[in-house]
This record gives C-alpha cells, sequence and structure tokens, in this order.
C-alpha cells in the first residue's frame, strides 16, 4: 500500500510538473502567423529583396479569405476554390474585419495551402506555400511592400489553412480597421497584431497532460479510500 502511494504521488508530482511547462509555453508561444512573416521576410533578405511590412489589416483580410473555405480543404487550388480577383479581393473580405473602405490598396499576390496536418512556420513557408517557380515569382516580386499572414486550425482541428496576401499599399496608411482593433475575428490567427496565438499542438498536449493529471488525482482518492 504504501510503495503503491508513494509511486501515484511521484507520478502526480512529475505530470503536473510537465503541464506547468506546457502551459509556460503556451503563454510564451508566438502567433504561428508572425513566425511565418518572418520566415518569409527572412527569405527575402537572404535573396537581397526588401523585408516586407506586416499589415495586419491585411492579415486580417488573409484569415477571411482562409474563413472562405469552410473547412474545405480540398477546395484550395481546384474549381471550387475561393478566388477572386485581386482587383475585388480586398474589397470582398475587408468588411468583416471592419476596415476603413478609403484605405483599401490593391493586392500584388497571395500563396495559399492547405493539409491536415499541424505543421511549423518552417515546414509551412518551405513545403506548403513555396512550392514551383510561381510561388516564387510571388515571393520576391518587387511591386510588394507589405505583407499579411493568417493561419486558422490552431485551435484544436483540422484542416489547417495557411495564407500569406501582398499589396503594394503604403505601410501604416493602408488596410487601417476602424477604430484602430480589427473585429472578432477567432477562430485563427493573423500576424502584425501583437497578439499571442497558441498552435493547436501545444495546446492538445497541455490538455492531454491535465487529463493525466486528473485521472492520477482520482486514482489517488481511490487508494487512499482504501
Amino acid at each position: 500500500m504504501a510503495m503503491t502511494i508513494w509511486f501515484l504521488l511521484f507520478t502526480l508530482l512529475f505530470i503536473f510538473s510537465l503541464a506547468a511547462d506546457a502551459d509556460t509555453q503556451i503563454k510564451v508561444t508566438n502567433n504561428p502567423a508572425d513566425k511565418l512573416v518572418t520566415e518569409l521576410n527572412n527569405n527575402r533578405t537572404e535573396h537581397k529583396a526588401s523585408a516586407l511590412y506586416d499589415n495586419p489589416g491585411l492579415a486580417c483580410i488573409a484569415l477571411q479569405y482562409i474563413k472562405a473555405y469552410q473547412g474545405d480543404c480540398s477546395a484550395v487550388g481546384g474549381p471550387n476554390g475561393k478566388k477572386p480577383a485581386d482587383s475585388k479581393f480586398a474589397e470582398t473580405f475587408a468588411p468583416n474585419c471592419g476596415i476603413q473602405a478609403s484605405t483599401l490598396s490593391q493586392i500584388t499576390g497571395r500563396l495559399l495551402g492547405c493539409q491536415t496536418k499541424y505543421v511549423h512556420a518552417s515546414e509551412v513557408f518551405s513545403e506548403i506555400l513555396i512550392r514551383n517557380s510561381k510561388s516564387l515569382d510571388i515571393l520576391y516580386n518587387k511591386n510588394h511592400t507589405q505583407v499579411g499572414a493568417a493561419t486558422s486550425g490552431t485551435d484544436g482541428g483540422s484542416p489547417y489553412f495557411w495564407c500569406v496576401l501582398f499589396s503594394s499599399g503604403k505601410p501604416n496608411s493602408t488596410f487601417v480597421f476602424e477604430g484602430g482593433v480589427a473585429k472578432l475575428t477567432r477562430p485563427g490567427c493573423f500576424s502584425g497584431a501583437n497578439d499571442e496565438c497558441s498552435g493547436a499542438h501545444d495546446w492538445s498536449q497541455s490538455h492531454l497532460l491535465w487529463s493525466f493529471a486528473a485521472t492520477a488525482l482520482i486514482a489517488l482518492w481511490y487508494v487512499l479510500g482504501l
């Protein structure tokens, strides 16, 4: 009996320690959309192209574009894909973000990807968004001045969508939110908003650890009750 109790106590303390570490990781996990922009800008500068301004308004539009797919990963790139013309793109999705119509600017490119497995920003950039010469042409286009990235599915479910939009607009004066704040945009994350938005991988680990902790507590209570 004594050995069983000590074993359960040790296991419980170990699980609580892991769960606390996981919670800390969630609190400090940066927005995955911001990480995607970092990957993109690092790649551009490595290839002698300028880094782009991370515009939260443009990024919010990217998130609305993702949501238009309604979780249909197979539609990306297919005949049923949501593909408004670039000239109509911003005005189609901007109202859902609360962006001032007078500050809309031209969309100069877009990159979009989707899959059932969650991966981190470096893999999203190199394996999902940049797949061919056309993607590279979009990435290094000299007309871009700003960028916005978005991701959805990071609340624990799949499929996972990633979208990057580019614009030739003037930073700080285009894609401006009414009142300075975007409308409610969850679920999903968008870049440039100084907003932490944890990935599903970390959340699910923490959730699983706390489930183990709860099970251990029940087992300990049962043993002590005996």
